[in-house]
């Protein structure tokens, strides 16, 4: 049994500020990467300028990160971070500005923008330091090597194979009081999909089992809050990025399962969020489980059974309508992915698969 997890993290109020040593001596020049607008509402990007401007630290911002960030946008965040000559690279966001961060990070140790790169698993897998802010309590990108990319080219979703750790991960649960409530709740069931399918995961060890059941148990106690019309507490915000960071804790171990691999084509083709795309198949996935597996996810998640869990995802998700053409589009796209069909500890044939993606 092994635990892979190079990432320091600090997770508390105004850990920006508190650990900003730590994020300028990661280099000289900052590339911030980012999206339009979200980081510079919560507070998140100020605070990352304030702490390299006091530790003087040159910057320059890259906010062009589109939800699900194409190999293009990779190309551009690394073409201007090469003629700025920053040397980190500091994501902020949710999962798509801090996998673009890692992915902006190796192309620029390359010093060019050649986007077959990124796919060339002959390559070393070196970047730049990378440093992660998240705003969102899903991803858990922060502490995981993934960086998940959009290919225009294969109409098509997927992790490059250079696993590319944040050196510095900075979590502070204040930056998702300016999320909106549709924000946390798909985020949210993302961070629920990756606990549950890194337990359920056939890589799945006593070390990647331990943060998967303590992050469902954080995650079972703020489900209720996700239903209900007011703003969460402060302290039901500190327990959604906790769970958030535990779930990308225990894919760093495993990666994810089917759900995830489903979900892709439904946030592709019709541009449902992530998080909604993978609980979309989560509920039909788990019903295919072993009992004993399916009851300690439950149980850890405090459904009282199976039911329960499919009225919640029901609820919180609203049962997205998905023309039966995509449907086929990523049974078929699965069915030819025999490694990823066989990921979970679930025995996956054609029949099973299409229970799962029809159910």
């Amino acid at each position: 049994m092994k635990f892979y997890m190079p990432v320091k993290v600090y997770h508390e109020t105004d850990c920006v500020r508190s650990h900003a040593a730590e994020l300028c001596a990661l280099g000289r020049k900052a590339l911030i990467v980012t999206g339009k607008s979200s980081a510079a509402k919560c507070g998140a990007l100020g605070d990352v300028e304030e702490a390299l401007e006091q530790g003087g630290r040159q910057f320059c911002v890259f906010n062009e990160v589109e939800e699900n960030p194409s190999v293009e946008t990779i190309v551009r965040g690394a073409q201007l971070g090469c003629a700025e000559g920053a040397d980190f690279v500091i994501g902020i966001g949710g999962g798509s500005p801090m996998d673009a961060a890692k992915a902006v990070a190796f192309l620029m140790k390359r010093t060019g923008a050649n986007p077959a790169d990124l796919y060339d698993a002959s390559l070393p897998t070196d970047a730049l330091p990378v440093a992660a802010v998240p705003t969102t309590c899903g991803t858990g990108s922060e502490v995981t090597g993934v960086s998940v990319l959009t290919r225009h080219d294969k109409r098509a979703k997927g992790s490059i194979p250079h696993k590319i750790f944040p050196k510095l991960a900075l979590v502070d649960a204040k930056y998702l009081a300016a999320a909106p409530r549709k924000v946390l709740v798909n985020t949210s069931v993302d961070a629920f999909a990756h606990l549950a399918e890194s337990f359920m995961s056939r890589k799945a060890d006593a070390y990647s089992m331990a943060p998967a059941i303590a992050g469902l148990s954080i995650w079972g106690s703020i489900r209720d809050c996700l239903l209900e019309k007011k703003a969460p507490a402060p302290e039901e915000l500190e327990r959604m990025m906790r769970a958030s960071v535990f779930g990308g804790m225990a894919i760093a171990q495993t990666g994810t399962c089917l759900p995830h691999a489903l979900g892709y084509t439904l946030t592709y083709e019709l541009g449902i969020p992530h998080g909604p795309a993978c609980g979309y198949f989560l509920a039909g996935f788990l019903r295919e489980a072993g009992e004993e597996d399916r009851e300690a996810v439950l149980d850890a998640a405090g459904f009282a059974d199976f039911d329960e869990l499919e009225e919640f995802l029901g609820d919180a998700l609203g049962n997205p309508a998905v023309p039966q053409e995509i449907l086929e589009q990523a049974y078929e796209t699965m069915l030819a992915n025999t490694q990823r069909l066989q990921s979970g500890r679930v025995e996956v044939d054609a029949k099973v698969l299409r229970r799962i993606v029809f159910n």
